[in-house]
Parts: structure tokens; C-alpha cells; sequence
């Protein structure tokens, strides 16, 4: 699982470069957790997750819990989770997740970034096979014998657990992500964060210029409030 690790890697160092903006991602996240299964943390699993990925990017309290109120008013928006693809220079697969209460809006903004750097916009669906979706979670296993937790885990849809750099992670396949919730609240360790990714199956490796054009697109990309997360096939 290095090659999902060094994926998450680069693109949390990204992140934490933009807070801003991963504060206003997670506001939405916390926003659509609230509105399909309440306010209250203990009773909405989704909103367990948020929270606790809001702490991971040291969110200040305040605003996570102005942002559960917010929700709470009838006068919150609604946000629909859209996904887009598109291919850039060198024929990479780019997907994009976004949150909006305005697709009309969404779409235009992503469709003027690909045409503007050497890219386009293609039908969805049509990339979904460049990638395969998992669930990261970050936990803290509290002094319990990794290849014991290992063991317990397995009913709970775990494919891997492996200690890198500090960080101990647990993998899954993105439909057990609910399952190994349940399954790691039961066993009382505590989640730290849980990143939903798409991993590449293969990386398409560009020249210096190319990379540059990709980036671009990726950096204008993030930098739309509606989108919430881009992968890419580009070898990093």
C-alpha cells in the first residue's frame, strides 16, 4: 500500500497549504453530514468523520461548531455531490468530486479550466476505470498489538494496516467504509481522520512541461469553492 500512501501524502501536502479553502471543504462536509443524518455527532456517523477530519486540519472548535448550526437552519443551503472527469495534456485521467449548491455554475467553472490549459471535459463514468476507490483511516491504536488488531479487523472489510512515518492506517475498499467505522468505534480505537481517495491503477509518466500543464490545472482546480477533492493518474 506505499503507492496509496505517497498518493495521500502528496496530496495532504497540498492541502495544508490552501487552509482556507480546507476549511471550506470541510464546512460543506460537515454540512451535508448534518442535513442527511442530524446535528448530533453521536447519532450521525458522517458527522463523527467530519469532525474528527475537521480536528486533523486543526479546524478551531468554534468554527466546527458554528458550522453544525449553521447546518441546523432551515436557511442552509443544499449541496449535491457532483462528479466530473476530464483528461489533460498527455492524455491524463482527471476526476473531480465536487460539493454545489449550483451545478449549472460548477460545471461551467471546471469545463473554462480544461479548455483554458490544454484540457477537456469528458462524460462521466468514462475514467472511473483509471482508479480504484479506497478508504484510509488514521488511527490511533492505543498500544494494541498491530497483528491482533489485524485479526479483528478482517470482518470489518480491512484489506491492509500498515505503521509508516509515525502514522498507523487502515485500508478498506470504498463500500466498507461504514462497516470499518462500526467496526473500529466497537473496538474503541480512535479515528483520527479518514481520507476517501482514488487511487490510480497506473501512472502515466510526463515530460517537465506537461507536468507543469497538469499541475496548473490542478492547482486552478482546487482552488474552486465547490470542488472538494482531484485525483489524477500523473506519475508524482
Amino acid at each position: 500500500m506505499g503507492r496509496a500512501f505517497e498518493f495521500r501524502k502528496a496530496r495532504k501536502l497540498k492541502r495544508w497549504g490552501k487552509m482556507a479553502v480546507t476549511f471550506t471543504r470541510i464546512g460543506k462536509e460537515i454540512a451535508m453530514a448534518v442535513k442527511q443524518g442530524g446535528p448530533d455527532p453521536d447519532n450521525n456517523p458522517r458527522l463523527r468523520v467530519a469532525v474528527q477530519n475537521a480536528k486533523s486540519e486543526n479546524m478551531p472548535k468554534d468554527r466546527v461548531d458554528a458550522a453544525i448550526q449553521r447546518a441546523s437552519s432551515k436557511d442552509q443551503k443544499d449541496y449535491s455531490e457532483v462528479v466530473y472527469e476530464g483528461k489533460g495534456p498527455g492524455g491524463v485521467g482527471i476526476v473531480i468530486e465536487t460539493a454545489t449548491d449550483n451545478p449549472t455554475r460548477t460545471v461551467a467553472n471546471i469545463r473554462v479550466i480544461f479548455n483554458r490549459n490544454g484540457g477537456e471535459l469528458v462524460k462521466t463514468g468514462s475514467l472511473d476505470y483509471l482508479f480504484e476507490r479506497k478508504c484510509i483511516f488514521k488511527i490511533d491504536p492505543s498500544g494494541k498489538d498491530i497483528e491482533n488488531l489485524e485479526l479483528e479487523l478482517i470482518d470489518f472489510g480491512l484489506e491492509e494496516i500498515e505503521q509508516i512515518e509515525g502514522e498507523t492506517l487502515v485500508y478498506t475498499a470504498f463500500t466498507d467504509f461504514g462497516s470499518m467505522q462500526k467496526g473500529l468505534e466497537a473496538l474503541n480505537i480512535s479515528i483520527i481522520s479518514v481520507d476517501k481517495e482514488r487511487i490510480p491503477l497506473n501512472t502515466i509518466e510526463l515530460n517537465e512541461t506537461q507536468t507543469e500543464e497538469i499541475n496548473k490545472i490542478i492547482d486552478k482546480l482546487e482552488e474552486d469553492e465547490d470542488v472538494q477533492g482531484v485525483f489524477h493518474n500523473m506519475k508524482t
